[in-house]
């Protein structure tokens, strides 16, 4: 078997290795030149339809992990819709097409922020053009001639990946009221995520299009701010509410029944693993 990753960030970095050990050949795209073990890299632009078309008809999955170069509209538009229109374009021309194509999304394509449950099947009305360029993007990969999935992570932490520690240790700490939702995913779980679909679709089991990636444990901000505190042994100062916007509990009730066994699942196992790895990285 063999995957293609669409973009070779730091997710595609942790997901190869699991596809490795599977016997799986791994093929990595991305715009800058990079040296991965046992990975064959390709230089070369993701949005290039034609070169995209060489390497589809190699592989029996896509998976699409991409990162915009600015926080933008053009820069979204450029990371996602563009990309999506290009392997649609490259599937249409090329003599053999994968099997797959997982496409990793976020769940910021919610614009709900009532602090309500949110699920597959609930609507996707993004409030800003980051969300909407996710949508768009998804939509493009959905009416591919072949089978796809998106799959919307929530907040990604992890190495690399330690914004709401920074924010602690300077003190910040949401408030209690009103209550601001938290939804996280750490990002070996992410990985994780993207070879169990892909094996989970090649075992023949119940497929959707669509699957939400976030931890077990939906959390009030004001609760992880605390906790991290402590074990950090800093001080903390409420700060001012961020308002409604995002402010949702996402359900990972879809991933579960498709059997998926969380590493981290809940914010503690996976924040007092990051602390220890920094602790020992001095």
């Amino acid at each position: 078997m063999r995957v293609l990753f669409v973009g070779f960030g730091d997710i595609a970095r942790r997901s190869a290795p699991l596809f490795l050990a599977a016997g799986w050949q791994v093929t990595g795209l991305r715009r800058s030149p990079v040296e991965v073990p046992d990975v064959t890299m390709v230089a070369g632009d993701c949005r290039n339809a034609e070169l995209l078309a060489q390497l589809v008809a190699e592989h029996d999955v896509v998976v699409a992990s991409l990162t915009p170069d600015s926080y933008t509209e053009e820069g979204y538009r450029a990371a996602y819709i563009e990309p999506a229109q290009a392997l649609r374009d490259s599937i249409a021309g090329s003599a053999s097409a994968p099997k797959l194509v997982l496409w990793v999304s976020s769940t910021s394509v919610y614009g709900q922020g009532d602090g309500g449950w949110v699920d597959e099947s609930s609507h996707a009305e993004p409030d800003g053009y980051s969300g909407r360029a996710l949508l768009e993007g998804e939509r493009i990969v959905a009416d591919l001639p072949v089978a796809s999935a998106a799959i919307r992570f929530s907040g990604i932490y992890g190495p690399g990946r330690e914004r709401m520690i920074r924010q602690v240790q300077a003190g910040q700490c949401a408030p209690e009221h009103p209550v601001q939702w938290s939804n996280r995913i750490h990002a070996d779980d992410c990985a994780g995520v993207i070879f169990h679909l892909a094996q989970h679709f090649f075992a023949g089991r119940e497929w959707h299009p669509l699957y939400i990636a976030t931890d077990c444990e939906p959390v009030a901000l004001h609760e992880v701010h605390r906790w991290l505190a402590e074990q950090l042994g800093v001080p903390i100062q409420a700060v001012e509410a961020s308002g409604g916007r995002g402010n949702r509990r996402c359900s990972n009730q879809r991933l579960l029944d498709s059997g998926y066994q969380f590493i981290y699942p809940g914010f503690r196992e996976g924040y007092r693993a990051l602390l220890a790895a920094r602790a020992v990285g001095g």
